[in-house]
């Protein structure tokens, strides 16, 4: 196993070494791993080793010219994950917004190497309440180069309820360096991307048989829960959905980021319990096995 001492991830990126379970957890689209760090501090008070990497043209700022694709954020976060993989027994996907698309895409095609799937406010669909209804016409385009003519402003109250929350959060990117100037500015190739990666990832769902732990907002600005709900009917394997009454999208920043931290917690305490349970039955049954060939 690689030595998590001597692993150097992407600037900016969020990583805490710790034991030999793993959580690496995507952050939304135009946000950057500081979304996931109340979270991520949770899980690395637990023994655990997160990581949050910074994905070029996931990560604002990273591709202000809107070139990169959804290819190129999946590998990425492919990489991610067999990075954390190599460290550690055991790894739990974890995604927020469009970053639980590419997390769902990863289950897809990682389940057996992967302990479970913890999604917030999954976005398959940008039709919260706060979106205005233009934006289903941007669907029309049909080439990358014509989406980039367009630029789409994230409405107010921006993801978060919590009025001190918010006017902080802003700050805090604002003052981060090497960032445009205007933070709530989406670019429309980047969008574009995002709805191809929705439109690649559908067909994949009912393959994704991990133990699932989804919270959504009902009253989300961005994603309305009938998102949530699509993911309950298609998902093939058990899925545990939280409702949160009182926070919009950004739901490790909003209200109830305590009851999320909490219930994302028992969560992985029970992932992990059930490893832990496979793991002896497993050594057991090669004992049994053993036994049965020396009497034979």
């Amino acid at each position: 196993m690689k030595t998590k001492d001597k692993f150097q991830p992407p600037r900016g990126s969020l990583f805490i070494p710790g034991g030999q379970s793993g959580v690496l957890l995507i952050h939304s689209l135009g946000g950057s791993p500081l979304e996931m760090k109340s979270v991520a501090h949770a899980l690395a008070r637990k023994g655990m080793t997160v990581y949050c990497p910074v994905v070029p043209g996931l990560t604002f700022g990273t591709d202000v010219s809107g070139l990169s694709t959804w290819q190129d954020w999946y590998k990425a976060i492919a990489r991610a994950f067999d990075d954390l993989k190599s460290m550690c027994e055991t790894v739990i996907i974890g995604g927020a917004s469009a970053g639980s698309i590419l997390a769902l895409r990863l289950a897809a095609y990682r389940q057996d190497q992967a302990a479970g799937l913890m999604l917030y406010a999954p976005t398959l669909a940008v039709n919260g309440w706060a979106i205005p209804r233009l934006l289903r016409l941007f669907h029309c385009i049909t080439d990358k180069w014509t989406a980039r003519l367009f630029k789409f402003r994230t409405p107010a109250p921006y993801g978060i309820k919590d009025e001190r929350v918010r006017n902080f959060a802003l700050e805090a990117m604002r003052g981060a360096d090497n960032l445009p100037a205007d933070i709530t500015v989406r670019g429309g190739g980047t969008v574009y991307e995002f709805f191809s990666l929705v439109r690649n990832v559908r067909p994949m769902l009912p393959l994704v048989k991990l133990h699932t732990l989804i919270f959504h907002p009902r009253h989300d600005d961005q994603s309305d829960i009938k998102n949530t709900m699509s993911l309950q009917r298609k998902l093939g394997g058990t899925v545990e959905v939280s409702v949160l009454d009182d926070s919009y999208h950004l739901v490790t920043l909003d209200r109830q980021r305590g009851y999320v931290i909490d219930r994302t917690m028992e969560f992985v305490d029970r992932l992990l319990a059930r490893q832990l349970a496979g793991v002896t039955a497993g050594k057991s049954a090669s004992a049994n096995s053993k036994q049965l060939g020396a009497a034979e």
